[in-house]
């Protein structure tokens, strides 16, 4: 229950890319038949892309993933002289891009977000200077599953004339996307967030946007994105595109949903000290980020993973870090209720018995944890 750290390919993708493994491993930039069989699949595969997106397939860049195609939508704009508008609660393919820029003397502001973990729009529009190139705010926060107001930024960008970019990794084939109610210039993907393999991803890109290359080579992806295509790679993410396009209207978005309620409900009922993160926000339909108090969260994932259930305390690039989540403080949270935070993130592949299996072992997991704490154990002394 950790598809917000990966998601495992689908069957129906696996059997999508296996020709393309063994059979028709053209070049896609060769003109034998070979090649052009290639390319073919790789532009049928960039319209199922750009379908899911709402764009045309000419605005769509293929990448190796999500920091890939975040780290282009920052470094693809904002060069000397200008100003970059971000958040405190970006993935770390974003903040240390940010750092990088502001290494190079680049000028970057960080707005805050309130209590739901939501970004302050006035703090947006305050921000926005003479010089602003770029704002790059995420379309969902990949620990809590909240969704910022990117149609509101995306005007608000509009209105000065600044290029806005949007990490959209843990929104893509959760919740739909059109890049032209959005009103961004870019907007990155990521292939194994939504059933797709590792190691691919795309970014959109508007028409119009003048984009610096990072990778110098041959003209592939229009000379926006140097280097032979992954092609098994991309066939994968088309087709887990078209599979997350007839999720939306077969009821698969909905089930999710009731999942992650059922779990949230069951979970706040039978544990005491126990809140849901970003709670009273907008949120990606299979996202759960829980505090259960008075315990740290790395142990309760060591526990709950000795017992075959496997959940996070967050992003899953910032494993092992001593420091709370930097989403989770920004939002208000005391380090301990930060630390005391883990994620759940349910994927197509989750059926109602894990639902089930996580309910029946979490409160005696908890509560084990707990008698081993002697903050809790004080606090049921005074109130008893």
């Amino acid at each position: 229950m950790d598809s917000n750290a990966t998601t495992p390919v689908l069957p129906e993708v696996l059997e999508a890319m296996r020709p393309y493994y063994l059979e028709h491993f053209g070049n896609a930039s060769s003109i034998h038949h070979y090649g052009q069989h290639a390319r073919s699949a790789v532009e049928k595969a960039r319209e199922s892309v750009a379908k899911l997106l709402g764009c045309r397939a000419a605005e769509i860049v293929f990448t190796s993933g999500g920091t890939e195609s975040d780290n282009l939508g920052v470094f693809g704009i904002a060069g000397p002289g200008d100003h970059v508008i971000t958040s405190t609660i970006e993935h770390h393919a974003v903040l240390n891009a940010c750092k990088l820029l502001e290494e190079r003397g680049i000028e970057v502001a960080y707005v805050d977000v309130d209590s739901r973990g939501v970004v302050d729009l006035d703090l947006i529009r305050s921000a926005i200077r003479p010089n602003t190139k770029l704002i790059s705010i995420m379309m969902a926060n990949n620990e809590t599953g909240v969704l910022q107001p990117v149609e509101e930024i995306g005007r608000i960008a509009k209105e000065s004339g600044v290029t806005f970019h949007t990490d959209a990794v843990q929104a893509a084939g959760k919740v739909p996307i059109d890049v032209k109610k959005i009103g961004c210039d870019l907007l990155s993907i990521s292939g194994h967030k939504m059933h797709a393999p590792q190691g691919t991803g795309a970014l959109y890109v508007r028409k119009g946007t003048l984009l610096k290359p990072m990778l110098i080579g041959g003209n592939h992806e229009r000379q926006r994105r140097a280097g032979t295509e992954n092609l098994p790679g991309i066939v994968g993410l088309g087709k887990a595109a078209a599979l997350a396009i007839q999720a939306f209207a077969d009821g698969s978005v909905e089930k999710i949903v009731a999942m992650r309620d059922r779990l949230e409900a069951s979970i706040l009922k039978n544990i005491d000290d126990a809140g849901v993160n970003g709670e009273n926000a907008r949120r990606v339909p299979n996202t759960a980020n829980i505090h259960i108090d008075h315990i740290e969260g790395e142990a309760l994932i060591i526990a709950l993973d000795l017992k075959g259930l496997a959940v996070s305390t967050g992003a899953a690039c910032s494993s092992g870090a001593i420091e709370p989540s930097h989403v989770l403080t920004a939002m208000g949270l005391p380090p301990d209720q930060a630390r005391s935070s883990i994620r759940f993130s349910l994927g197509k592949h989750n059926p109602e018995a894990d639902i089930d299996f996580a309910l029946s072992i979490l409160p005696d997991t908890v509560a084990r944890l707990r008698e081993l704490s002697p903050v809790y154990n004080k606090k049921v002394a005074v109130s008893s």
